[in-house]
Parts: structure tokens; C-alpha cells; sequence
């Protein structure tokens, strides 16, 4: 199996937990020391149980779901993810649908950064 085809069962095992709101199992693709992009709220957070109160947050105003679609290995050895977005409130109202590209960097075969890049013609 090829480096980015591991990368991307790390990326699919991590969506497929965020959208199951298991995070310990996402969690368990990370880095103790990940830093991850707050787009709900802007900003970055670092560590496991930072993550752990952001999401807690989250689900309890929002309920996004999000699928990768697909994959980019950029030149500097990140993987970009295109990830198609839906969120609703908990009323089960559409807020968004859309895509977004999130930008990974991974050591030794976890997640250790997430940024968040806007897709053009969206």
C-alpha cells in the first residue's frame, strides 16, 4: 500500500467517527499534540481534550456531517481532502452544503495539523 493510500484510510477511518460523534475513535488517528482549525468557532486548538470540548460544543448547536470526495498529495507532502459539508441545526434545518478543502500533515502516520481552505466556485 502506498504512503497516501495509508494517509487516506487515516482520513476516512477519521470522518467516519466524526460523523458516528465517536471521538476517541477519531482521536486515535491524532497526534497528542494535533492541531486542529476551529472553523465554527476561528482559531486553532491543540491536544486531544481541546478537540474533545470543541466538538462537544459543536454538536450541541450544529449537527454537520462531513465526506471526503476527494484527494490532492501537494507538493510540500500535505494531503488536501475536498470534503463535501452538510450541517443542520438540531431542528434539523439545512445551514450549509457545500465543500471545503481541509489541508493535513501527518507524523508518523497520524494526523498532527488540520487546516481549512475555501473551494473556488464552491
Amino acid at each position: 500500500m502506498t504512503k497516501v493510500n495509508q494517509l487516506k484510510e487515516v482520513i476516512y477511518k477519521a470522518y467516519a467517527a466524526f460523523n458516528e460523534r465517536n471521538i476517541d475513535k477519531a482521536l486515535s488517528v491524532m497526534q497528542n499534540d494535533v492541531q486542529w482549525s476551529k472553523a465554527w468557532e476561528g482559531g486553532y486548538i491543540v491536544g486531544h481534550n481541546e478537540i474533545k470540548e470543541y466538538w462537544t460544543r459543536q454538536w450541541k448547536e450544529i449537527n454537520p456531517k462531513v465526506e471526503p470526495v476527494g484527494f490532492t498529495e501537494r507538493e510540500n507532502g500535505s494531503l488536501e481532502v475536498k470534503v463535501h459539508q452538510v450541517v443542520k441545526d438540531l431542528q434539523d434545518n439545512l445551514m450549509l452544503d457545500g465543500f471545503v478543502k481541509h489541508i493535513y500533515n501527518f507524523q508518523n502516520g497520524l494526523i498532527k495539523t488540520m487546516d481549512i481552505e475555501l473551494v473556488e466556485n464552491n
